[in-house]
Formats: C-alpha cells, sequence, structure tokens
C-alpha cells in the first residue's frame, strides 16, 4: 500500500526471525521433493496488530538468508477502493462487512502467477488518495511470497498460516499512529464485524503469535485441503 506507515520494533523483528527459520527449512525440504517449489506464507490478525509490521521483517529477514521474498498486502484486494468504502458500507448499514468485501478471484490469479512464475498486474491502494492503483511484478523473481492481510489465512493452500493473536481493543494506539482509516463510530462498527470474520480463521495457523509477540506452535491446524482452496468461493 502506497503511504503506509510501518511501526517495526524488537518485537516484531525477533518474531520473524523465528518465523524464518522454518520457511527456510519448509521451502528446503519441499523443493527436494518438488523442484521449483514456491512457497506461501500467510499472516492474519486484527487491525493494529503488526501483520505488516511482521511481513516486511520477516521478507528482511528472509533476504539475508538468501531467499528471494515477495510482499503481497491483502488490504490491496478490497473490492471498493478506500474513498468509497465507507458510503457503500453505510448503503447496507454494514452488513456486507468482512471477508466477501475482497475480490477473491484477483487474489487467487495473482497467487496463481506468483506459483507459476509469471509477471502479473496487481492492484495498489495509494492511502492519501484512497484510490486504487496497478503494479507489475515479476514473480519469476520471489521464491516466497508473504501474504498479509485481515482475512489472510482465507488463502488456504499457503504452506505456513501464521495468526497474530491481538484484538482491535488491545491495538488502538498502533491503529491511531498509523492513521490509516478515521477512528469513529463507523469505524468501531467496522472492527467489531471483522473481528467476526477474522478470528474465525484462527484455527487454521500453524503458529500463533501472542501478546508479546512469542511464537509458538498451534495445538491442531485445520485441515486446508477439506473446504477448498479459498474463502470467499
Amino acid at each position: 500500500m502506497l503511504g503506509d506507515v510501518l511501526l517495526i520494533s524488537e518485537k516484531h523483528i525477533a518474531a520473524a526471525a523465528v518465523i524464518a527459520e522454518r520457511v527456510i527449512i519448509e521451502l528446503q525440504t519441499l523443493q527436494k521433493e518438488h523442484s521449483g517449489h514456491k512457497y506461501i506464507v500467510a499472516i492474519s490478525g486484527e487491525s493494529g496488530s503488526g501483520k505488516s509490521e511482521l511481513s516486511h521483517s520477516l521478507a528482511v529477514r528472509l533476504k539475508k538468508e538468501g531467499v528471494r521474498p515477495k510482499i503481497l498486502h491483502t488490504d490491496n484486494y478490497y473490492r471498493i477502493p478506500p474513498s468509497e468504502r465507507l458510503a457503500w458500507r453505510l448503503a447496507d448499514n454494514f452488513e456486507n462487512v468482512g471477508v466477501g468485501e475482497y475480490d477473491w478471484d484477483l487474489l487467487k490469479s495473482n497467487i496463481a502467477d506468483f506459483r507459476s512464475d509469471r509477471q502479473s498486474l496487481m492492484p495498489c491502494v495509494d492511502i492519501v488518495s484512497g484510490e486504487i492503483d496497478r503494479l507489475i511484478t515479476d514473480f519469476s523473481k520471489a521464491d516466497v511470497l508473504v501474504v498479509d492481510g485481515l482475512y489472510a489465512l482465507g488463502i488456504r493452500d499457503a504452506d505456513l498460516c501464521v495468526y497474530i493473536d491481538l484484538t482491535w481493543r488491545e491495538t488502538k494506539k498502533n491503529q491511531t499512529l498509523r492513521g490509516k482509516e478515521a477512528n469513529d463510530t463507523y469505524r468501531l462498527r467496522v472492527l467489531e464485524k471483522e473481528h467476526d470474520d477474522i478470528s474465525a480463521f484462527r484455527y487454521r495457523a500453524h503458529l500463533i503469535v501472542g501478546h508479546d509477540y512469542s511464537v509458538t506452535e498451534s495445538l491442531d491446524p485445520g485441515d486446508a485441503a477439506v473446504e477448498g482452496d479459498y474463502a470467499g468461493q
């Protein structure tokens, strides 16, 4: 997202190092079994939980270890641009806030381009203008796709799913500092609706990032194969 503000701290860097170690081990194993395997990490969490900071820190760590990363922010995949989103939500009294707001077909297409080493035309939200731009990415130059966003764990063919276990009530300060959206009564209604959809994906996580940003294994991650490839499909 153009104009985004990242609040990276040592906790993000430390958590990223733990996750990167697992990514590298699994990537090497999968590439031995299937030459040229392209690895996907999905990172979900509520607004202000540090998804973008963790994704950036993970990508930096992977690059230092000789792995070529690419970050994909799913916040770029809303069907309605930020400049029009409030009016659209008001029109149906916020009934459709949630996972259905993503353009899952476009997201699925861009991820397929990554898997196939193709160039891809991708959306990119300009936070300042509130409009959606387009950028071209050459996925042949990436080994790992780091996908972050509210509903990133809806990408059910991800190799590794990470869930940041913080609610929007616990991250109000970060939301204010980043200033991506106005903090008003409308925003609170959105955050409550998003909370329900985001927490519904928690069971899919392989790794849980706790309140102190410690990284632990999930006891029993869900089986993606039973449900299909993508949420909203």
